[in-house]
């Protein structure tokens, strides 16, 4: 399957903001304050639920992108249908949950491919979450992943989500013309709250990561664009 090699031939590491608050006001106070110094904001579970498609229409309006993290895990029928859902929705990128297995990975894809070309629009990234930064360190996490990464690779998706201590080893097996991205950022003098596998923006960077995914390290600052500003100078 065909991925979108013209986005994933870029290897510039990129800034994903995670909007990880309850309510559409809250968000929108965050994408005026941090855009367009920030491009791109990620939408999860809470807030999607709260505001629905809403939020997506205002990022999208703005100029930004959306980063779409509802990780579809059903019947390949099921997730096939939410994925047509989504390309209507406009996201630009995705997830989806790499361990639903290989059959639901490629009518992922498929669905993705068939309606962008109906709707004749850029199809959105599908990214293949793979161990959740929550877990722990147990000792086969890393080759729980790197299968997880070569099931989404074979399925065609377009790319990963994982922790920052298996950038390294992802993309030495998975190759360059894959998309890495990586939540549980944090800055060395930050907790880690209830995440167990972090990595600084530096240390994901020099990894190989194409996207850092960072939220309550920004956005319950202080200072939050002071906050972007470093991670940004940390990752040029």
């Amino acid at each position: 399957m065909k991925r979108n090699r013209k986005t994933i031939k870029q290897r510039a590491t990129k800034l994903i903001i995670a909007l990880d608050v309850d309510n559409f006001n809250a968000a929108k106070k965050i994408v005026d304050l941090l855009y367009p110094k920030v491009k791109i904001f990620k939408v999860g579970l809470q807030l999607f639920l709260a505001t629905g498609n809403k939020i997506i229409r205002y990022i999208k309006r703005k100029g930004g992108l959306v980063f779409l993290d509802l990780k579809f895990y059903d019947i390949p029928n099921t997730v096939a249908a939410a994925c047509r859902e989504t390309v209507r929705l406009g996201a630009d990128m995705f997830t989806v949950h790499s361990q639903g297995g290989l059959d639901m990975l490629i009518a992922a894809k498929q669905a993705v491919d068939e309606e962008s070309r109906r709707l004749k629009k850029q199809a959105p990234l599908v990214l293949g979450v793979t161990v959740l930064t929550s877990k722990g360190r147990e000792s086969n996490i890393k080759q729980r992943v790197l299968g997880l990464a070569r099931e989404a690779s074979k399925a065609g998706l377009d790319g990963i989500v994982c922790a920052g201590q298996e950038v390294k080893i992802a993309r030495k097996k998975i190759g360059d013309n894959f998309i890495i991205v990586t939540p549980g950022i944090r800055l060395e003098d930050q907790e880690k709250q209830d995440q167990r596998r972090t990595a600084t923006p530096k240390q994901t960077k020099q990894a190989g990561s194409n996207y850092l995914v960072v939220g309550r390290p920004i956005i319950k600052a202080k200072h939050p664009l002071k906050v972007v500003e470093k991670i940004l100078a940390d990752i040029k």
